[in-house]
């Protein structure tokens, strides 16, 4: 068995956190629950791994390579700059 990738293990938990952020966004926005799994939600929250992903990467990389614990918080986005 391959050992899994000790970045992708860090990307997880921030990913998980996309998926709530963008599903909690898109229920704002239609003003009634919506499901982790519906096609809008989907869709932004591969909008927003398609931007920040290269980042997010690059610093959990750095973080490891340190020797450091990754924080978990190495990308931010700004509501201004979410997937629409």
């Amino acid at each position: 068995m391959t050992p899994l990738d000790p970045v992708v293990l860090n990307e997880i938990p921030l990913i998980r956190k996309i998926i709530r952020d963008e599903t909690w966004y898109e229920g704002e926005r239609r003003g009634c629950w919506v499901s982790s799994n519906d096609p809008v939600v989907k869709e932004n929250v591969c909008r927003v791994i398609c931007r920040v992903g290269e980042e997010l990467r690059r610093n959990l990389t750095a973080q490891i390579a340190a020797g450091g614990q990754p924080d978990g918080c190495s990308v931010q986005e700004s509501k201004n700059t979410r997937a629409a």
